[in-house]
């Protein structure tokens, strides 16, 4: 049974979401659909891609992923597919993909032909994409090549040789507090020096923990977490609240 990931800054409080997954269910009965969140802040393209790069490396090859967050992005917005690394995804031509991926080949990226043009519900759109491409049809006969694929600058830390400054880029449910400096550039920089770990009037967190677990309950913690992403936590507490720490504040390692 082929899955088709949804992605949205729908919410839960409307009806939104439902419509969404009986027009695919509509346009072909037998997919799965898993969802991926529908609690994206709204029009936060930045926070979907996050989602959807952390959670499509969990799904098998040939799933399709739909992302429909900011999908009236301006007055006459497009709607693309493409295909990438075994996976198909479907969503608006407003940068959300450039943001997941960095090596996109615009010559195959297709804009989605509605099947008739009185179709202008995204909703209607999308769940014909999900239904062509799940019975197997040709990708390049969806519509024709995007003409002008939107890209967003995926914001990066600040490295020199003695110090990080990195961006807060998603506080999850627990308010564990995610940090765009992966792994391999940290332990570049360090070069096997220690360092201090600075945000906000807090002590500095000079270490860095495997788990939750190595610090007493309502301690700080830094670690790399499974996605492999810099994480400031508290153990059994809120750190965003706790620490007064929010999307897209700095943090700063220095190192010596």
């Amino acid at each position: 049974m082929q899955i088709v990931s949804l992605t949205t800054d729908y919410g839960t409080k409307d009806y939104y979401v439902a419509e969404l997954k009986a027009s695919i269910l509509t346009s072909k009965n037998d997919f799965s659909i898993i969802d991926i969140s529908h609690e994206t802040d709204r029009y936060d393209i930045v926070q979907a891609a996050f989602y959807v790069s952390n959670a499509i490396k969990s799904f098998p090859d040939e799933s399709i992923h739909v992302i429909a967050v900011n999908c009236n992005y301006k007055r006459k917005s497009e709607y693309i597919c493409f295909a990438k690394d075994g996976h198909f995804f479907i969503g608006p031509n407003n940068g959300v993909f450039s943001l997941i991926f960095d090596d996109l080949d615009e010559e195959k990226i297709y804009l989605i032909n509605p099947p008739n043009p009185d179709i202008t519900s995204v909703n209607a759109i999308f769940a014909h994409a999900t239904a062509y491409l799940g019975h197997g049809l040709p990708i390049e006969e969806i519509g024709p090549k995007v003409a002008n694929f939107n890209k967003k600058l995926v914001i990066q830390p600040v490295i020199t040789s003695n110090q990080i400054r990195a961006t807060i880029i998603h506080i999850d449910h627990f308010e564990n507090v995610i940090v765009n400096l992966k792994k391999d550039h940290f332990e570049k920089v360090r070069n096997g020096r220690s360092f201090a770990l600075y945000y906000k009037q807090n002590d500095p967190i000079t270490f860095l923990s495997k788990d939750y677990g190595d610090v007493s309950i309502s301690d700080p913690l830094a670690f790399f977490n499974s996605s492999g992403y810099l994480e400031i936590a508290m153990n059994m507490d809120k750190a965003s609240s706790m620490l007064n720490l929010f999307k897209n504040e700095m943090i700063q390692i220095n190192f010596y």
